[in-house]
């Protein structure tokens, strides 16, 4: 091999092989391998810790993140008072205003090794004001973050004046994924009728789709069985994704055996939300309350590829959040109570190599031709990197560094014990 610009050795990695080095050339890896031959321009010592590829939202809103408290709070904490609240905050919205707390946003995420986020965007407003402004944060972090974005008609495609309209001139405007929101139409008819009504469209401009689904306690919001046929209808295999599907969480076991395979057949993908789903479902249950979120190791029994995502950071729906990933999946793992070894190995890779296989991102992971992207983690194996919500020593994209975190220590002033901690598995 010829010299290589970066080399990173004694890494382990997700798949689980240990002690391997990574060569990089012209920003792409070009081999992997134990005690590769050769030397590089620059040779990163990975001290046995995990290599893993970066980490990927596949949904999330970032024309209302970081709003928290604009033009109030939500009291309730409920789904149906943010939608009021962030129509109240709409009119009041600038593209300035919206391009500065989304760049905000990026830093935080290429701080915790997150470099692809799918976003929706809303266009129920006519000035389409929060459109221009991503397709702009778009075009600005393009050289260090992937920022995929959805039409998303908030308010409804067909229950909003002018939606289907708006939603057509934000995909003029470069928009590349199709959204919906079949359970805020006025009717159950209304909301399957959008189904297809946007799928239809998606097939039509050969676009992915991305629909918020049954984000509901109801069992009878059951728009997702449409969506998986209207999928097979228009031949969409792989290019669908049901975020949230919460009113699974409530649906009876025997139409759920049903509806399982339905969506494996498809070829429809699923987006759960950990945090905000266990924080927004169930706000009408007394004890006991209901988790919310959709059923995920059953989907991913049945072969269905499921990723988790942020969905929302500081914003009228959710007061908490700072763009990991690894917060994300950990809820997600105790929520589905995912702590068998696999099933945790598996949170992982719903904030990785699952959220990539649903943007369709290309030349994506830790494989000779792919990009050289890639995170190194203050922790050993997956598993670990969950336990700890692992530090993010060194992000690099492109084989080029662009961002570095002090590891994660402490200084001990006890009798008898060793001077720092060490929280890594002995």
């Amino acid at each position: 091999m010829s010299q290589a610009d970066l080399m990173v050795r004694h890494v382990n990695l997700p798949d689980g092989r240990t002690d391997v080095d990574v060569a990089v050339r012209d920003g792409r890896i070009v081999e992997i391998g134990a005690a590769l031959p050769g030397t590089a321009h620059e040779t990163v010592d990975g001290q046995g810790l995990l290599l893993a590829p970066p980490f990927v939202d596949a949904h999330f809103h970032m024309d209302s993140t970081l709003s928290l408290g604009l033009p109030r709070l939500n009291q309730s904490g409920t789904l149906l008072e943010g939608i009021a609240l962030w129509g109240e905050l709409k009119p009041l919205l600038t593209v300035e205003a919206l391009v500065e707390r989304a760049l905000r946003y990026c830093d935080w995420a290429v701080a915790r090794g997150l470099l692809a986020i799918r976003s929706h965007v809303d266009i129920c407003d006519p000035r389409l004001l929060a459109v221009q402004a991503l397709l702009e944060v778009k075009r600005q972090v393009a050289p260090y973050l992937d920022l995929q974005l959805v039409a998303f008609p908030q308010d409804g495609v067909l229950r909003s004046p002018g939606a289907l309209d708006n939603l057509r001139r934000a995909l003029d405007m470069g928009v590349e994924v199709v959204g919906g929101i079949p359970h805020f139409e006025r009717t159950m008819a209304d909301g399957a009728a959008s189904v297809t009504l946007l799928c239809e469209l998606a097939a039509e401009r050969g676009l992915r789709v991305d629909m918020h689904c049954d984000e509901s306690d109801d069992p009878l919001s059951r728009h997702v069985e449409t969506l998986a046929a209207e999928t097979v209808r228009l031949g969409l295999q792989g290019r669908v994704t049901g975020s949230h599907l919460t009113s699974m969480h409530s649906m009876d076991n025997y139409y759920v055996s049903k509806l399982l395979p339905l969506i494996a057949q498809s070829g429809l993908q699923v987006v759960a939300n950990p945090l905000i789903n266990i924080t927004l479902q169930a706000r009408h249950d007394t004890y006991p309350k209901r988790r919310g979120m959709t059923r995920v190791p059953e989907l991913m029994a049945h072969g269905v590829n499921v990723a988790f995502g942020s969905d929302c950071v500081m914003d009228p729906w959710y007061p908490m959040g700072s763009a990991d990933l690894l917060e994300v999946a950990s809820m997600g793992l105790h929520v589905a109570q995912m702590t068998g070894q696999q099933a945790m190995r598996d949170c992982f890779d719903a904030v990785t190599v699952n959220p990539a296989r649903i943007l369709g991102l290309a030349d994506y992971g830790l494989a000779p031709g792919c990009h050289a992207d890639f995170v190194l983690l203050q922790a050993r194996d997956p598993v670990e990197a969950l336990r700890l919500r692992a530090t993010r020593l060194a992000v690099w994209r492109r084989g080029r560094l662009i961002c570095e975190t002090p590891p994660a220590t402490a200084r001990l002033n006890l009798p008898g014990r060793p001077a720092e901690v060490n929280w890594l598995r002995a």
